[in-house]
């Protein structure tokens, strides 16, 4: 989803600014579609998500043992006023904090964070959600990419992002593929009521 940028602080810094722009362009939207058409959590499910920002997501996830991480504090303290009873949340980096007793997961989402990531980093993420998934459990991402053709609105958008490493949809797989067995690639562009472009990976260790 497009995120705006302001001065050396972004105004999506603010948990009630993020959630407003990102609903006046479809973000609810986009949500739903995520979790009907890709991730499908069941009820009683472990889910990880990493990256979770003020947790936006659980309104639409079904009754699932949830984990938040997320690097910022103001982010974190939303979401556990939201939905504090429906999840555990952690102003934690992931990649650095100690999982031991975090269960296995069936589910780990990365939502609009891997193109804020440089190639290693992702690689490292992958690896890690790897690690704590329960076999058969499945990884979706979801993120803005470039692709040929594209919207000239939609790729002035996503130049414009926070988030300083963006790819093609096949950048975003390749960098998957050396950790799963299975890497699903989609593409859409009518998650948002504006013209942009997202590559969606559904992963697997099969």
């Amino acid at each position: 989803m497009p995120q705006i940028t302001s001065g050396p602080r972004s105004i999506l810094d603010r948990p009630t600014v993020y959630s407003l722009l990102q609903n006046l362009v479809g973000a609810r939207k986009a949500r739903r579609a995520i979790v009907d058409d890709y991730a499908r959590p069941k009820s009683g499910e472990s889910v990880l998500d990493i990256g979770c920002g003020p947790a936006d997501i659980l309104e639409f996830l079904p009754d699932v043992q949830y984990y938040g991480f997320d690097l910022s504090t103001a982010y974190i303290e939303t979401a556990r006023r939201r939905y504090g009873s429906r999840g555990t949340f952690r102003d934690q980096d992931v990649t650095t904090a100690d999982l031991a007793g975090l269960p296995r997961f069936d589910l780990v989402l990365t939502l609009f964070s891997l193109h804020h990531l440089a190639d290693p980093e992702v690689q490292g993420l992958f690896t890690l959600a790897a690690r704590q998934l329960k076999s058969g459990g499945r990884m979706v991402t979801i993120d803005p990419c470039l692709i040929e053709g594209q919207h000239p609105i939609a790729r002035w958008l996503i130049l414009r992002d926070r988030g300083q490493n963006m790819r093609s949809p096949e950048g975003y797989a390749a960098l998957a593929r050396p950790v799963f067995s299975r890497v699903e690639l989609s593409t859409r562009d009518d998650l948002l009521n504006i013209p942009y472009n997202h590559a969606i990976l559904h992963c697997q260790n099969v």
